[in-house]
Formats: C-alpha cells, sequence, structure tokens
C-alpha cells in the first residue's frame, strides 16, 4: 500500500508545483526574456540564466507551501490501510481511553517536521532578497 499512497500523493502535489512554477516563470517580466534574446542568447540559455533566476524569488514561498502542505496532506493515506501519524494517534486513544495526549503528541510531531523546514525556507528567501533592496 506505499507505493500508491506516493502515487497518489505525487499525482495530487505535482499539478500543484506545476501550476506554482508556471506562475513563477510568468510573473518574470516578458522584456527579461526578450532582451536576453536580443543579446543573443538562445531560448534555452535566456530562460536558465535569465528568466529562471528571478522567477525562483517568485516560486520559493509557494513551494514551501505547498511541501508543508503534502506533510499535512500524508494523513489521508490513513484510508489505503497505511500507519501514519494521525492514524497511530487515534489508534492509541482508542486503545488507551486517553484522548488528548497520543492527539497533542501528533501535533507536536507535526510542528517538528514544518517548523524547521519553515525557517530554513525563510532564510533561503532572505538571502535571495537581498539584492533586491535598493
Amino acid at each position: 500500500m506505499f507505493i500508491p499512497g506516493v502515487v497518489a500523493l505525487a499525482l495530487n502535489s505535482a499539478a500543484y508545483v506545476a501550476e506554482i512554477f508556471r506562475a513563477g516563470i510568468l510573473a518574470v517580466d516578458s522584456g527579461q526574456n526578450e532582451a536576453a534574446r536580443s543579446l543573443g542568447l538562445s531560448a534555452g540559455m535566456s530562460m536558465t540564466y535569465v528568466v529562471l533566476p528571478q522567477a525562483i524569488k517568485n516560486i520559493l514561498p509557494a513551494l514551501a507551501n505547498e511541501m508543508v502542505t503534502m506533510v499535512k496532506e500524508s494523513s489521508i493515506l490513513s484510508t489505503l490501510g497505511m500507519v501514519e501519524l494521525m492514524w497511530a494517534a487515534k489508534t492509541v486513544s482508542a486503545t488507551t481511553y486517553i484522548t488528548i495526549g497520543p492527539y497533542v503528541l501528533a501535533a507536536f510531531m507535526y510542528f517538528c517536521i514544518n517548523y524547521p523546514a519553515s525557517k530554513v525556507i525563510e532564510v533561503i528567501e532572505r538571502r535571495m532578497r537581498r539584492g533586491d533592496k535598493r
């Protein structure tokens, strides 16, 4: 059941990630691409060296948000019979009759997964924005 769960999450997330990249690239002014092409860069070089470095600044926050969302959406895998964090918390709660403890622990574990990732992305974003403050 692991492979179908991974495929389902990947297919769901792939559509969002594709839209994030599309919107990030379209957010870069078309004049940037035209200027690169007029300087003799090929379409691929223009995309690689001019458009994508600017688009990454727009893409990164949304991509980080999608990563956090995917971690939270992994709890749906319990419907396929996979043991995951919330399913385990529910099972412990049902067998021990301790209702709040397992869920607080699960919330803390989700926090421990997502908070460091969001802080790393925040540092990367801050470093990327340094050149914009003119």
